[in-house]
């Protein structure tokens, strides 16, 4: 089978962004590991496939792979880019596009200069929503949570929010020097988080600006996580550390994300770029 696919990515967060509305497919587990292979296949950290919606109410529908083949729920970074493909592609002319995902429904609006809008929907703090099992002796209060997970390594202060997918948040004093893979590997699949969860590592510079680091579940650490940047920003309201409006430097750029709590939904803003196109042989 001969598949087309397009390269794309935000912020360095790579995808394999594939049509299956003019497309008939259905890739195995296998398959997609394959094609994000960097060394056999295209290479990404997350395929993308665009759907019909059986739900009227909605434009599209669309899955979400990782590297490892698992499929997940929601992806900032790629829902930014699956918005300016299908505009390329002109499966659409809006400028504002509702997007059917395994977590539930999205906004996706498109500006100048590729730049993408998505309504994230509101931050859901409620361990059981991650899913997130604190052990006996672990601590937890008003979002903040102590793990303890090994007799080497100090107990983790964390935060924990569901974006559609999970994270935890950990406060750190400096995101260069912090062992963000060593850390984020034992963390990801704690026996705490039984659907796995991404990890992410906050240097706060300022009440409105932060530095981030994710490692993110089935990809290991990313260039730059959309959903974690959304995460990082709630949780850091959320604990009084940042303000409404916050700019998150990811190392290959940065987002903007805005949050004004209660029942408002959070807003990311940042760009989504075209690679390449091709043909790969499944």
């Amino acid at each position: 089978m001969l598949l087309n696919f397009t390269k794309m990515h935000g912020l360095g967060n790579d995808f394999v962004v594939i049509d299956g509305i003019s497309q008939v497919l259905e890739l195995t587990a296998e398959q997609v590991r394959f094609i994000a292979d960097r060394h056999f296949g295209v290479g990404c950290d997350q395929l993308l496939i665009v759907e019909n919606s059986n739900n009227k109410s909605v434009d599209f529908k669309y899955r979400i792979f990782n590297a490892d083949g698992s499929e997940v729920e929601q992806c900032g970074n790629g829902a930014r880019c699956f918005a300016r493909f299908v505009r390329e592609k002109n499966l659409t002319t809006k400028d504002t596009i509702v997007v059917e995902t395994f977590s539930g429904i999205i906004s996706l609006r498109i500006s100048e200069q590729e730049m993408v809008t998505v309504d994230m929907g509101k931050p859901v703090f409620e361990p059981e929503h991650l899913p997130f099992v604190s052990a006996a002796g672990d601590s937890q209060s008003n979002n903040r949570y102590t793990l303890t997970v090994a007799k080497e390594i100090d107990p983790i202060d964390f935060s924990a929010v569901s974006m559609g997918n999970p994270h935890i948040t950990i406060k750190v004093d400096d995101v260069d020097n912090y062992p963000v893979r060593q850390i984020g590997k034992i963390l990801e699949s704690h026996p705490s988080f039984p659907n796995r969860v991404n990890v992410g590592f906050m240097q706060i510079l300022d009440k409105k600006k932060i530095r981030l680091r994710v490692y993110e579940r089935g990809s290991g650490e990313t260039l730059a996580c959309g959903t974690g940047a959304c995460a990082a920003v709630a949780n850091g309201i959320s604990r009084g550390w940042l303000a409404e409006q916050v700019e998150v430097v990811l190392p290959a750029g940065s987002l903007h994300i805005q949050w004004q709590q209660g029942e408002h939904s959070l807003m990311m803003a940042g760009p989504a770029s075209f690679v390449y196109e091709g043909q790969i042989k499944l």
